[in-house]
């Protein structure tokens, strides 16, 4: 089954590059990540974060499932750019300030920002593609956010913001009906 979810991992990122964008311009990063020692360095990353983090028990349930996955989707966005809409959604008046006053600001557990908020809907629109992908081929997969920043913070991505998608083909999806245990010694 390990190869069946590989194969359908490189299908879900063909389905994530081809998701519509806004203005039809591609800024996505796509990886795909295979190797059991990588996906076991992506939960370790997960764990590590576990105690800085308000969520402790969220990140160590999510990172147990990075380390029985078959594969991980990696979705980020490569830079910083407007979609030149002047939305006003990034809280800025138009995409000229948002650039041009934008202060570059980079979060231990997480990303860099602030960012465009088309671009941020153009990496959910990836990500739900390539969810759709997985679900018609009937592989068993998950949307995670804490993963793309486990997976920034050690290289496997260099996107400024990052989710993953984990999957596998399993008896029963280990990705839902989760529960996210207290913290060993809590």
């Amino acid at each position: 089954m390990k190869d069946v979810s590989i194969h359908v991992a490189g299908l879900m990122a063909a389905a994530a590059r081809t998701a519509p964008k806004a203005g039809g311009k591609d800024f996505l990063e796509i990886v795909v990540v295979t190797e059991p020692e990588d996906l076991r360095a992506i939960a370790e990353r997960m764990r590590s974060h576990a105690p800085d983090s308000t969520n402790e028990a969220f990140w160590r349930r999510d990172a147990d499932n990075i380390e029985i996955a078959h594969a991980v989707v990696l979705v980020g966005l490569a830079k910083t750019v407007a979609a030149g809409y002047d939305c006003g959604a990034c809280g800025f008046a138009t995409c000229k300030e948002f650039l041009a006053g934008r202060k570059h600001d980079e979060k231990h557990l997480g990303y860099t920002g602030p960012h465009c908020a088309m671009r941020m809907m153009d990496i959910g629109v990836a990500l739900s593609s390539a969810a759709k992908a997985a679900s018609l081929l009937s592989v068993d997969c998950r949307v995670q956010q804490r993963v793309g920043a486990a997976a920034r913070a050690l290289g496997f991505i260099n996107a400024e913001v990052a989710m993953g998608i984990p999957l596998g083909v399993y008896g029963k999806s280990p990705f839902f009906d989760r529960k996210a245990a207290p913290a060993p010694g809590h």
